[in-house]
């Protein structure tokens, strides 16, 4: 059984929540990444922020990036998974919370990322389909 632990990418950054907007994007450029896990002073995962998160629900409301932090977008429940959830745990969780990108966590603390890519690396075609399609209505 091939689990998350074994499609992710280590080494996952995280912005804190009390950094700000413009702080995230200076380092999703960085990064060449469209997202980001917001962590608590304390490593744990708190919620994701995404460029689109940044353009659309801050700017476009007319937020001020460099004084509003990166935990008032990473409100709401926080969709993950587990490092030794099945592939097919992380497929039915992108394809449930319609999310392209998932934190992955091992006892409470974040420890890699999964793209949808990663998981279409992982699965066989018919079921990339499915996750693509998932993803791709609304």
């Amino acid at each position: 059984m091939t689990t998350a632990r074994q499609i992710m990418t280590k080494g996952t950054e995280c912005v804190g929540e009390q950094d700000t907007l413009g702080d995230a994007a200076r380092t999703m450029t960085r990064l060449g990444v469209g997202a980001l896990p917001v962590c608590g002073s304390d490593d744990r995962l708190k919620g994701m922020v995404t460029d689109r998160d940044i353009v659309v629900r801050a700017l476009g409301a007319g937020k001020d990036p460099n004084t509003t932090k990166a935990a008032e977008l990473a409100q709401g429940d926080v969709v993950f998974v587990q490092a030794d959830d099945s592939v097919e745990e992380v497929l039915r969780t992108m394809t449930r919370h319609k999310v392209r990108r998932l934190p992955v966590v091992d006892d409470h603390r974040l420890v890699g990322m999964i793209a949808q890519a990663d998981v279409a690396r992982a699965l066989p075609e018919p079921r990339v389909g499915e996750l693509l399609e998932a993803l791709s209505t609304d």
